[in-house]
């Protein structure tokens, strides 16, 4: 089974899905088989990865109404070792629907394992609500990954999060980690900048990733042709600043090896 992780934060425009897009592309190409997952009605990263309506077989929110999943329902993508599990608009139903269904809150997690051992990485792009679906992200998944942006109020909502992903580890995923806070947005001219990441760094110490990521116009640019930074322009400091993420990823996680 593939370590799955999540890239969560309840407070909206903080980068989640740029991350989640550009760390599994970056994943991919280093060469590890990686699924990522659109765990958010919106479905920009479903867009952003230039998957169409009419090629959707299957999306999060059929999978974890039946509470299955198999390996004819994922997406290849045009970029090597990295297939999508896309969304839609109809996973806003999910939070209606599933408030009365049997262990509502590991569906997902029940999904993955039919499916997780052929991924080394699942990386799943939640939604800005800590509702239903969010929560079987968290259940589902070993670690965390919280992006931070680098402006004012950064820190808000991120106790609200922090809070709920300790109650998750106390009462449905005690294996549950924080693999770390990821500092985004990052503007090297604004004194703020420089501000908020001594005060993440002062907080939380460890727990933040030594790469920073950047403002950066093409990580903005790359989502409207339907592909990540990495495809769009790999020397661009937004790609350059991921690959550098994927890369103390997993050396983090140097039990994680290609297995397939």
């Amino acid at each position: 089974m593939g370590k799955i992780i999540s890239i969560a934060n309840q407070k909206g425009g903080v980068g989640k899905t740029t991350t989640s897009i550009n760390l599994a592309a970056s994943l991919a190409a280093l060469e590890y088989k990686t699924l990522l997952v659109d765990a958010d009605p919106q479905a920009n990263t479903t867009s952003g990865l230039g998957i169409s309506k009419k090629d959707i077989k299957k999306t999060v929110y059929e999978c974890m109404i039946s509470e299955s999943l198999s390996v004819d329902d994922i997406l290849s993508t045009e970029i090597n070792f990295l297939d999508i599990l896309p969304s839609d608009i109809d996973l806003v139903g999910a939070e209606v629907e599933m408030v009365d269904i049997d262990n509502r809150d590991s569906r997902m997690k029940n999904c993955f394992n039919t499916i997780g051992e052929n991924y080394d990485y699942i990386i799943i792009d939640c939604s800005p609500s800590l509702g239903i679906v969010t929560v079987n992200s968290l259940v589902a998944s070993d670690s965390v990954i919280i992006p931070v942006q680098c402006e004012y109020f950064a820190l808000e909502g991120l106790g609200k999060l922090l809070e709920t992903i300790r109650l998750i580890q106390s009462n449905l995923n005690k294996e549950l980690t924080i693999e770390g806070i990821l500092m985004s947005m990052y503007d090297v001219r604004l004194r703020l900048s420089n501000q908020v990441v001594e005060e993440v760094q002062t907080h939380f110490k460890s727990l933040v990733f030594d790469t920073i990521i950047p403002r950066n116009v093409k990580l903005s640019e790359a989502p409207s042709f339907g592909i990540p930074a990495i495809s769009y322009d790999a020397n661009c400091k937004g790609s350059l600043s991921y690959l550098n993420l994927a890369k103390e990823l997993v050396d983090n996680n140097e039990n994680v090896k290609v297995s397939w």
